[in-house]
């Protein structure tokens, strides 16, 4: 195995979700970590980076510094992760892009549908992997679920009810703090807050489980917390291509729950079930039958899950063994594309073409949200 080269743009100390990515780059041995910018304070960041490890000539003091010093190495990297704030996405990546380096962007992809729409033809005509960082649909139960609604095991699919929903932005005298403050202004996160921060999540479990995409959206949108020009609760209804209801709830002021991303699908012979804070156990209902609960890492399970399992049953895997499922996937893709083979059409992968449905759903939830609910088409 030819280990590839990774580097991180944001993610700095102290960052949610750096050590997330850390982790899943480097836990199956695929991805060396060999350069960085990680703070968008230069000093602090190159500082950082050495502690991690990055040779000093790598840690960068900027993602523009780093780009201009990665190309001109025979070394250089082959991944750059952005985990950087919203507004930052798609500069950086468009950059990365341009020069031919392959790109995992957390979301959302961009600020807009135009410049999501630019991403993807960019990608393609540069022959460069663009991927969106829905991490969770990593998870060995989600993919799981998925195999098992293709197989049809519950049926034709009728309704799916996906939620994320937390509390950590309920106490209005967190209005100042740098961490809260920057997800509900628009010059920094677009035109949604908690549905682009959180509830495009549950979205793209509903679309990555049932196949199926999201033609449109009618939604409640609200600031719960007084001075937010954002919204920090939305319920949205949505359609599907193939005929498929969606519901969907996101919070940021639900006092008590902790994560809350959970997901639920209904068919006409059976119902599916996973929360992310009990990854382990999937519960399975048939018509007319008694409630299972499928084990991560049990016997005769799909190979979809089989081959995103690591532990054995009965010990817990969390979020950087659901990152690492994409860096693997990554690995794969970018190691293709380096032969010049063909890619597997089996991989799952979120894309830039997935970032950039999530984007036109941004768009239309909030829309729907300043008219009373009205139904919106995504197209």
């Amino acid at each position: 195995m030819v280990r590839l080269n990774w580097g991180l743009i944001g993610g700095g100390e102290g960052s949610q979700i750096g050590p997330a990515h850390r982790l899943g780059a480097r836990l199956d041995g695929y991805f060396n970590f060999v350069a960085g910018a990680l703070d968008h304070r230069p000093e602090e960041g190159k500082q950082f980076g050495i502690e991690l490890g990055l040779a000093p000539d790598r840690s960068y003091g900027s993602w523009q510094e780093m780009l201009d010093g990665e190309i001109k190495r025979k070394d250089r990297i082959d991944l750059v992760t952005i985990a950087t704030p919203n507004n930052s996405h798609y500069e950086i990546t468009k950059a990365f892009l341009s020069e031919g380096f392959h790109v995992l962007c957390e979301k959302p992809l961009t600020m807009t549908i135009g410049e999501a729409t630019e991403l993807v033809y960019l990608a393609e005509a540069k022959g460069s992997i663009c991927a969106v960082n829905y991490g969770y649909s990593g998870y060995s139960l989600v993919r799981h679920m998925k195999a098992m609604v293709s197989r049809g095991d519950i049926g034709e699919i009728r309704m799916v009810f996906s939620e994320f929903a937390h509390g950590h932005h309920a106490d209005a005298t967190d209005a100042d703090n740098p961490r809260i403050r920057w997800r509900y202004d628009p010059t920094q996160i677009g035109v949604s807050a908690q549905f682009a921060d959180c509830g495009i999540h549950a979205l793209h479990l509903a679309t990555f489980i049932t196949g199926q995409s999201v033609e449109r959206v009618s939604a409640d949108t609200v600031s719960l917390v007084s001075g937010r020009e954002l919204e920090d609760d939305a319920m949205v209804n949505f359609r599907m291509t193939g005929g498929v209801i969606g519901r969907l709830w996101t919070s940021a002021c639900a006092v008590g729950r902790q994560h809350g991303l959970a997901i639920q699908v209904f068919g006409e012979t059976g119902g599916l079930r996973w929360a992310q804070e009990q990854p382990n156990q999937l519960y399975y209902t048939p018509v007319g039958g008694r409630t299972t609960i499928i084990e991560r890492g049990e016997a005769n399970l799909s190979p979809e899950a089989n081959k995103s399992s690591r532990v054995t049953i009965g010990h817990a895997e969390g979020m950087p063994l659901a990152f690492a499922n994409i860096y693997s996937e990554l690995y794969a893709v970018i190691s293709l594309a380096k032969n010049k083979e063909r890619r597997a059409n089996s991989v799952l992968l979120p894309l830039a073409t997935d970032g950039a449905e999530s984007i036109k759903a941004i768009y239309a939830v909030a829309e729907s949200g300043k008219h009373n609910g009205k139904w919106v088409d995504l197209n």
